[in-house]
């Protein structure tokens, strides 16, 4: 009634569980990459590298901050100086311009999706929002190294123009 042909029905098979296996295999190696980097990391510094080679410290000395990976991708960012003048006002609304200044001078915050390419020590950020707008929907890629509890985060992309930045991070 119907020919089949079982060598071919076994080959389909088998090819159907090696490209299962290839994917599994894939999920993860990525989830072994990511599960390195996830978790809550406390910020110990950033530094930037001016176009004249000069170094300033945009957050000030011991700067606050917190970057999370979640296992998912889901990624986070907050940094502040730690010194931070106090809105006369109590009332963000009615800042004086140099309050304002001051506040937008001394925080820079985003979240998203983050990718990790171990094989090239990079990370990127694809930014879903961010403090500074002009990040939000563009993809930021950064170097990094991994040395222990301590993650070195080497950035062309920085909010300072032109600057370059290396922001360290300790794992908590």
């Amino acid at each position: 009634m119907y020919n089949f042909d079982l060598n071919l029905i076994k080959y389909s098979a088998m090819k159907k569980h090696l490209l299962l296996l290839s994917l599994l295999i894939t999920s993860a190696t990525a989830w072994a990459q990511t599960s390195k980097f996830t978790g809550v990391w406390s910020l110990v510094s950033v530094e930037n590298t001016n176009a004249d080679n000069s170094k300033t410290f945009p957050y000030g000395e011991g700067p606050q901050g917190l970057l999370v990976f979640e296992q998912n991708g889901d990624y986070a960012v907050q940094i502040l100086k730690a010194i931070r003048p106090k809105v006369a006002s109590n009332n963000k609304n009615t800042a004086t311009p140099e309050e304002n200044a001051a506040l937008v001078q001394g925080n820079n915050s985003h979240f998203g999706k983050f990718l990790i390419d171990e094989k090239n020590h990079t990370i990127t950020y694809q930014v879903e929002h961010a403090f500074f707008p002009n990040w939000e929907g563009k993809e930021l890629k950064s170097s990094y190294t991994l040395t222990g509890d301590v993650l070195k985060i080497f950035s062309t992309n920085t909010t300072n123009g032109g600057a370059s930045a290396v922001v360290t991070w300790k794992r908590k």
